[in-house]
């Protein structure tokens, strides 16, 4: 990985490709969990500049169901994969099969208390019960050992399991941020090919958009450094500020790099 910087080969690359953002929000947008006002003004410069940018989340569908109404952006695929919101609609569309809804809840459900057999401090996560697609528990003084652990038995179980810097999560096993953000760019935005797509994270939950061969340009904010041992791909760039202010920096080096 290489800091982001004004180097030219890298700015000429960066604006003669990007068309669009599809970013992470905790961690990468917030700071300390919270939307600052300098990240309103950045997203409303992308706005501005004709840059769609897309969420892409591991919160939970009722809790972006909402902040798609509120924020300047196409859309936002929550659950990691599992749903999108398009800005312009009231429903949701699937991104995973799942035949019936009340029936794969209950199946989470039964595995979660599977781990929580071995992990009696795990607890479920406040947005759980506004989820539909994965089922989600805290993320709180967990070993990366512990997490491995997790990961095993979710696999023997038919699951697949990921987690970001607040939450774990239980979901389907082709559930994730590219193999969502794949399939909207397809069916929402044909006119955008992944090679034009610039992804934003900050996290493991995030490490699909990192993938060269699906996304190659990619940048992580600075906190994504606490995780290099932890990626299965790692992005091409990453910033000098963390969380919220190192989007802010990309945004800032966008617009310096467009004139």
């Amino acid at each position: 990985m290489a800091f982001l910087s004004m180097n030219s080969a890298i700015a000429a690359h960066c604006w003669k490709t990007l068309r669009l953002i599809a970013t992470d929000m905790d961690g990468t947008l917030t700071r300390q969990g919270k939307f600052s006002a300098d990240l309103l003004q950045a997203l409303e410069h992308l706005s501005a500049a004709n840059i769609p940018v897309l969420i892409v989340t591991g919160r939970s569908a009722g809790w972006v169901s909402g902040l798609v109404n509120y924020l300047p952006v196409q859309g936002a695929i929550a659950e990691n994969g599992g749903l999108y919101y398009p800005a312009d609609k009231q429903q949701p569309v699937f991104l995973s099969t799942i035949a019936d809804i009340t029936t794969h809840r209950q199946q989470l459900a039964d595995t979660y208390q599977r781990l929580k057999s071995e992990f009696s401090q795990i607890h479920e996560s406040a947005d759980n019960r506004f989820r539909l697609t994965d089922w989600t528990f805290d993320n709180r003084d967990l070993t990366t050992h512990q997490l491995e652990r997790l990961n095993t038995l979710c696999t023997s179980m038919d699951w697949s399991f990921t987690y970001s810097s607040v939450q774990c999560h239980i979901k389907p096993r082709s559930q994730d941020k590219a193999i969502g953000l794949i399939q909207v760019l397809r069916d929402h935005f044909p006119q955008y090919q992944p090679e034009q797509v610039l992804t934003v994270g900050d996290s493991p939950n995030d490490a699909s958009l990192f993938n060269p061969q699906l996304f190659p340009l990619s940048v992580g904010v600075a906190n994504v450094l606490d995780y290099t041992d932890e990626l299965d791909y790692k992005p091409a760039y990453v910033t000098v500020a963390t969380e919220g202010d190192g989007f802010c920096e990309l945004v800032e080096y966008l617009h310096q790099v467009g004139g």
